[in-house]
């Protein structure tokens, strides 16, 4: 009769377990030393070894010759243990026999000595399904039991046990195994049965299965049944989900905006059968990917089960997302996933949710409003306005032209200075501008404005004063952080538009700057001047 093969290489000495060292490393040192305990828990998700590592310690403990903490597998106990000839090693499913009588039947039989073996050991699997009655019926046993008895007991779900048979038991927790532990052990099981497969293939039936070797083995068998040589279609034909390249060519349409063209990728899944929750879930997983890369940048892969080509691909994907839309599409995935889980029709539902992320102004969800306001604020921070933009608009642009003519000026003297005064002045138009410049009266407002806009903006233009003169707005300011805002595009974007509202008229922005007579009316070193003209533009100066 055919052994399926989860059965038939499952592990007969604890240095065979795949990926569970934390467990298996502690199991062996213990019975080396002999401090073997009377009651164990073993806690894990399915398929992970709990009950392979309670039938191997149950051999072990029994065993005559025991080898470095692992059973021999050749004495006699271990061979009657593997023909499940003996009789004193009891596996119960508490899933089916989870009833007073069952457990008091175990209490019961637990007050004999073993017939053949050293230790009578009773292995109840899925103790968790127990009802409370049963569990207060092993409670006594399972603090005192008899020296020569031992219970091991495995579930799925620690939280279902009552504290009282926790703290009565050493527990050992049960890890997912590893994509690359179950593919290596994938390729090693092909080979043992004369089959090939391809690295990838194996890697996807790890993918799939979860971190349990169990499912990961049956999926091979059943891949065997079809070929004897293994290859990616193959899996993901038998699997059902869709391949990595339909994934990303979804996840591709959602970034581009097309609709038409995801709805035709779903319909030919359906038509090929393909389970449109998992391949929500798939969506969901590579989205997740997308969001790693946004987030961890190149520490992203560590986190990631993908091979590198896929990995390239999803990096390009994700420079032409934002985190936010990243996430937003995760929590759309996510209200998909979920409402499929419930009954609805699961190619429908998953229709709508590509169709709205394809085109956010679909949903009116917050999560999609939210969405869309980031993006509109960061595309208004990148309009520019160069053509309304001049050399003199502000202090840096000055500073990047005429730093040069300064530093000569200073160096050349008083009529090098001057020539270069007349210069700046003249790029300027100081005369004239400031000449005929008015205080502005309504400045007030538009700082009101600014305040609603952003707090930092409006109070590093606290106490400034503005004045109108021909197409611009001179600003005087002692605080030099206004102009530094200022050289920025988008805040000064946003200057000109608040002064624009109060206004009615689009202005230019440039520095009020101070007379060059002092309050005695007296005439100031030109050179001094220059040079304190220069610093207010922001231009490095040092006096010589």
């Amino acid at each position: 009769m055919y052994q399926a093969l989860y059965r038939k290489y499952r592990p007969k000495t604890f240095s065979d377990v795949i990926g569970q060292p934390q467990v298996t490393t502690t199991l062996q040192n213990e019975l080396l030393s002999g401090r073997i305990s009377h009651a164990y828990l073993f806690i894990g998700s399915r398929g992970t070894g709990k009950t392979t590592c309670a039938k191997i310690l149950a051999k072990a403990v029994n065993c005559l010759n025991p080898k470095n903490g692992n059973p021999c597998g050749e004495c006699e106990i271990c061979r009657q243990i593997d023909s499940e000839e003996i009789m004193d090693i009891v596996e119960l499913d508490a899933a089916s026999n989870n009833g007073v009588n069952d457990i008091r039947e175990i209490c019961e039989s637990a007050a004999f000595t073993p017939a053949k073996a050293k230790y009578r050991v009773y292995i109840v699997d899925e103790v968790h399904m127990l009802s409370p009655g049963a569990f207060n019926a092993l409670l006594k046993t399972l603090e005192e039991p008899p020296s020569y008895v031992i219970f091991i007991l495995a579930t799925t779900e620690m939280h279902k046990i009552p504290a009282t048979i926790l703290s009565r038991c050493q527990r050992f927790e049960f890890r997912k195994i590893s994509v690359e532990d179950i593919a290596n052990r994938i390729e090693h099981v092909s080979e043992q049965e004369n089959v090939s497969i391809e690295r990838e293939a194996a890697r996807l039936i790890a993918k799939v299965s979860d971190g349990a070797m169990r499912d990961a083995l049956a999926i091979l068998d059943k891949c065997m049944g079809q070929s004897k040589y293994i290859a990616m279609t193959d899996v993901t034909e038998i699997v059902g989900v869709a391949s990595q390249d339909q994934i990303l060519s979804l996840i591709k349409f959602i970034a581009e905006g097309l609709p038409q063209n995801a709805l035709q990728v779903i319909a030919k899944l359906d038509k090929a059968s393909k389970d449109m929750l998992r391949l929500t879930f798939e969506l969901l997983c590579a989205v997740r990917n997308l969001m790693l890369i946004k987030t961890l940048k190149n520490d992203a892969q560590d986190l990631m089960v993908v091979s590198a080509d896929e990995y390239k691909n999803l990096c390009k994907i994700a420079q032409s997302l934002t985190l936010e839309t990243i996430i937003f599409i995760m929590d759309t995935l996510q209200l998909s996933f979920e409402k499929i889980s419930k009954g609805c029709n699961a190619k429908i539902e998953l229709e709508i949710c590509l169709v709205k992320l394809c085109d956010p102004k679909l949903s009116y969800s917050k999560e999609a409003i939210v969405n869309r306001l980031e993006n509109l604020e960061k595309k208004l921070d990148m309009l520019s306005l160069n053509a309304e933009i001049i050399k003199t608009d502000t202090k840096a642009d000055l500073k990047n032209n005429l730093e040069k003519d300064i530093a000569e000026a200073l160096k050349l003297g008083e009529e090098t200075t001057k020539s270069s005064e007349k210069k700046l002045e003249h790029c300027l138009d100081m005369n004239s501008l400031q000449k005929n410049a008015q205080k502005m009266s309504n400045w007030s407002e538009v700082l009101k404005i600014l305040n609603e806009y952003s707090h930092t903006i409006a109070t590093a233009f606290k106490d400034s004063t503005a004045y109108i003169s021909g197409d611009f707005v001179l600003i005087d300011s002692e605080n030099e952080m206004a102009f530094e805002l200022l050289r920025k595009s988008s805040q000064r974007d946003k200057m000109r538009t608040a002064i624009k509202n109060i206004t009615g008229k689009a202005y230019k922005l440039g520095p009020y700057l101070k007379n060059k007579e002092n309050v005695n009316n007296e005439k100031v070193d030109p050179l001094k001047e220059l040079a304190e003209t220069a610093r207010q533009m922001g231009v490095n100066v040092t006096e010589r």
